[in-house]
This record gives C-alpha cells, structure tokens and sequence, in this order.
C-alpha cells in the first residue's frame, strides 16, 4: 500500500483534487465522512460531545446538532480544541481500519487520506505517510469562494479560515503543493502530473519489498 496524506484549508479546492485522484484509481477515505461516522446516535463520540458541550447540541431526534455545535466552537478556539480531542483519536483509529481494508483488499493499492485537519489532527498519532499533498489557495481567495460559492457571510467565512490551521503551518508538512488559485484545468493537470508520480513511486516500492517464495 501505499498511503497519501491530501490536506488544505477549507475552500482551497482540495475536494476537487481528492475526487480526481478517485477517478484516476486511488482509493480515497474521507475524514470528514468518517467525522459524521464517529458521531452518530449511540455512539461514544456523540455521547462525549453532549457530556462536554451539554443537551443544547443535540437535535431531537437524537443525532447531533452540527449548526448549534459550530456556532459553540468556532467563536471559542479552547472549545474547539476540546471537540478535537474528542472526535480526531476516533476518525484516526477508523481510517486506520479502513486503510487496513484497502491493503488487504489490494496490497498495491494507492490510498489516499482525504484530511482537512491534519495539521490539527497531528499531535494525535505520528505523521506516518508516504508523501502529504497539501492543496493550497490564497486566503482572499478561499474567502470569496465561501462568499460567493457556498452562501456565507464574510464575518462567518473569515471565522471558518481563522479556526484551522495556518496555510504556513500546513505547507511545513508538505511533501507536494497543489496551487489551485487558478483555473479548474490547471488544477487537474497539477492532479494528473502527481497521480503519475504516485503509481510510479508506489510500483518502486513495491518491486523493492522481497516477495516469498
């Protein structure tokens, strides 16, 4: 196997750059599908949310309450630190399932870790990938997107980019920057130049691990 690291703040186009790679073969695990797994009713993160952020976040039907939770930790960095600490440990430890699957499945497989916190994840487990791609855009343009793309007001959508990690903080992890401030088909293209450079780096290791006779 071998394991990519896809991370970059929200609205850099990283979404753009972990659907292409599926499309072009990887097998993607999605962090944030897992986040919504690892929260689900009746489960030890749903109910360690509820406990620490009280009844207020969670819905009536029992599910949580994302809007009332974001609007909790997002104006308070220690409370966003604490819903971290609960919810990074349990999607680290089902990608790690997951990555397990994909090798057993396929012990050449190209895996890729869709993660948009994985700065802020780090201080949980060891930074233990083959390479980690870091998607990146200009804060003002991130802005916009959010703006003009996903419907936020500025206020909200400065809040969202000042809660993650700094773009300097992210590109001191990376291995490879994918620069998405500018068209769709640049994007891509930097996307397929990588894809290459995987398969080619992943069969070198591969053909480098003694087989049994």
């Amino acid at each position: 196997m071998y394991l990519i690291a896809l991370t970059g703040g929200i609205a850099s186009g990283k979404s753009v750059v972990s659907k292409r790679l599926g499309e072009l073969g990887a097998v993607v695990v999605d962090a944030d599908v897992l986040a919504r797994e690892v929260v689900e009713p009746g489960t030890p993160g749903l109910a360690a949310i509820a406990e620490e952020f009280g009844a207020g976040v969670i819905a009536p039907d029992g599910a949580l309450d994302r809007a009332a939770l974001g609007a909790v930790v997002f104006s308070q960095p220690d409370r966003l630190a604490r819903l971290n600490a609960i919810t990074h440990p349990a999607v680290w430890q089902r990608a790690r399932e997951l990555f397990a699957e994909a090798e057993a499945l396929d012990p050449r497989a190209i895996v890729v870790y869709d993660v948009p916190l994985l700065v802020e994840a780090s201080g949980n487990r060891p930074l233990t990938f083959d390479v980690v791609v870091v998607v990146q855009a200009a804060a003002d343009e991130r802005l916009r997107r959010l703006v003009e793309l996903r419907g936020f007001d500025e206020g909200e959508a400065a809040r969202r980019i000042g809660s993650q990690a700094s773009d300097a903080a992210r590109l001191d992890i990376a291995d490879v920057v994918i620069d998405s401030n500018g068209t769709l088909d640049g994007t891509l293209r930097q996307v397929d130049a990588l894809w290459d450079d995987v398969r080619a780096r992943a069969s070198a290791v591969s053909e480098a691990v003694p087989k049994l006779e």
